[in-house]
């Protein structure tokens, strides 16, 4: 099958420390696949390595294929080409990665200029219409970021994320500083969210710590602990039937949570 991200026996150590050991997992064009897991199991330093971003204490190896090509070792600027047009990316701090002197418009107008060749006037047009998809005004694109709420901060950088129309889209922790109700609109914007052309979704790596919130979107699961995948599959059967006895847990404790 072919994949749009392939992680095959992926590691990050710091010198001597192993601290992502043996990730094989996959992500077929517009699956949303869940990577869950508790603070410190790696999770967010597996979507580094993808990115290309991990520390510089911090060395990747294995195969970290996208669109068939493996990005592990690859020089800064092949990667800083592929970070927004091949790969999107949506974090936790929507405040942290925009920038605060900038208006949200032309923070938008960054990505479609420089991904995809857009005019001053296209890209002013697109940039209307990637506000209208993450459920924002068309103003939205003259304010700040200090001066919209935190869930339409999150609706922005999502939108960034989107502007050059990756085939790939990693979200770590996306909701986690939101409010239950904002957390149910930004979930089912990941869920749903298409290009800016109406194209086909982009697949989607959802990066959490919470099973309830990856649930909602994901159709298949990977679970880690302790730097390794201990179990993945369809998200309904691994809940229904976990194997792993830290996926037991986390099982047990979504159900606590709920009842």
């Amino acid at each position: 099958m072919f994949a749009v991200l392939r992680l095959s026996r992926l590691s990050v150590r710091f010198a001597d420390r192993v601290v992502v050991e043996n990730v094989d997992l996959a992500v077929g064009p517009g699956e949303s696949v869940g990577l869950i897991g508790g603070s410190g199991s790696g999770k967010t330093l597996t979507a580094l390595a993808v990115l290309g971003l991990l520390p510089d204490a911090a060395h990747a190896g294995g195969s970290i294929l996208v669109d068939g090509v493996d990005l592990c070792g690859a020089p800064e600027r092949r990667l800083r080409r592929l970070r927004g047009s091949r790969i999107g990316f949506v974090g936790q701090d929507a405040l942290a990665a925009l920038n605060p002197l900038a208006t949200v418009g032309r923070q938008l107008s960054i990505p479609l200029r420089r991904h995809r060749g857009l005019s001053r006037r296209q890209a002013g047009h697109v940039t209307a219409e990637l506000l209208s998809r993450v459920g924002l005004p068309a103003g939205t694109g003259k304010a700040y970021p200090a001066q919209l709420s935190g869930g339409q901060r999150q609706r922005v950088a999502i939108a960034l994320a989107a502007a050059g129309r990756p085939g790939l889209l990693i979200a770590d922790e996306p909701t986690s500083a939101l409010d239950p109700p904002t957390q149910a609109g930004i979930l089912a914007l990941l869920r749903d969210l298409p290009p800016a052309d109406g194209g086909a979704l982009p697949a989607l790596l959802l990066i959490s710590h919470d099973l309830a919130v990856v649930s909602q979107v994901c159709t298949r699961l990977a679970v880690m602990h302790a730097g390794r995948l201990v179990e993945q599959g369809d998200t309904a059967e691994v809940i229904a039937s976990p194997r792993h006895p830290y996926t037991r847990e986390l099982v047990a404790s979504a159900r606590e949570l709920a009842a």
